[in-house]
């Protein structure tokens, strides 16, 4: 084999190896300022795209002992691999098909697992670690919140009298009534 081959397939071995999951994607039709700024985004979520030769991943993904998505490999392919979250990157590349209308999700590997592109869809609905955490923080605080307000209220009369949330917006008047008292809200 020839050794600048070589060099590129143990660089992308190194990459698959490194990474939990392998998104892949057709680009055909992205001009090079689209395809940059996919990257870029990709980047900022910690994701990196690659663009090889099918025949080069293939072989790439046998040493490294994934599962075969040889027949899948087929047309203008970039790579996407990362050390974050399946979820940043396939929404990240959701969101880009969406206000672009390319590139198109084709396949993945997550684990071992192969994933088609209705199901890299699927994982870009769900929200991040992140954002499950904090509303399961919240679900969590809430009933302690309701009683410290009630105690809050309960022990001191004065603090009932003053709203601890902004009112709620007056109602319109009704068309034609001039005489509907105008609500105003007190601070």
């Amino acid at each position: 084999m020839n050794p600048d081959k070589k060099i590129i397939i143990n660089g992308l071995l190194e990459r698959v190896n490194a990474s939990p999951y392998l998104i892949v994607i057709d680009y055909t039709g992205l001009t090079v300022r689209q395809f940059t700024e996919l990257r870029n985004r990709l980047n900022a979520g910690g994701a990196r795209c690659t663009v090889a030769k099918n025949t080069y991943m293939r072989k790439v993904l046998t040493e490294a002992g994934r599962p075969d998505i040889g027949a899948d490999l087929v047309g203008q392919m970039a790579y996407i691999m990362g050390d974050c979250e399946i979820f940043a990157a396939a929404k990240v590349i959701k969101n880009f098909a969406k206000e672009f209308k390319k590139p198109e999700m084709k396949v993945g590997i997550l684990g071992n697992a192969v994933l088609d592109a209705e199901k890299l869809k699927a994982i870009a609905d769900i929200p991040s670690r992140e954002a499950v955490l904090a509303q399961l923080l919240g679900t969590i605080l809430e009933p302690a919140s309701r009683i410290a307000r009630v105690l809050k209220n309960k022990f001191n009369p004065a603090a009932a009298d003053t709203p601890d949330e902004t009112p709620p917006p007056a109602e319109p008047a009704a068309p034609g009534d001039e005489s509907a008292p105008v609500a105003t809200a007190t601070p």
